[in-house]
């Protein structure tokens, strides 16, 4: 699924995509969601029961400003 129809379906959502094609910036741009919630925690239950694909976790409204990121390799936890 091209990333603006996962946005369309998945309005105000977080979304747990297998990623098909990004681009040179590893933006997506293709995928498989997996998995899609308004909840945040449950997206991130899910993504600790895989392992082994390109997974991206996106949301498809407006970023919180209260939210924050943080990003390490499965190999560093």
């Amino acid at each position: 699924m091209k990333w603006k129809e996962i946005v369309n379906k998945f309005r105000d959502e977080w979304v747990l995509i297998n990623a098909k094609e990004v681009d040179k910036n590893y933006q997506l741009k293709e995928g498989d969601v997996i998995a899609h919630s308004k909840d945040k925690s449950e997206i991130y239950e899910k993504l600790l029961k895989l392992k082994g694909k390109n997974l991206y976790i996106e949301y498809t409204g407006k970023i919180p400003e209260d939210l924050a990121v943080v990003l390490c390799h499965e190999k560093d936890i």
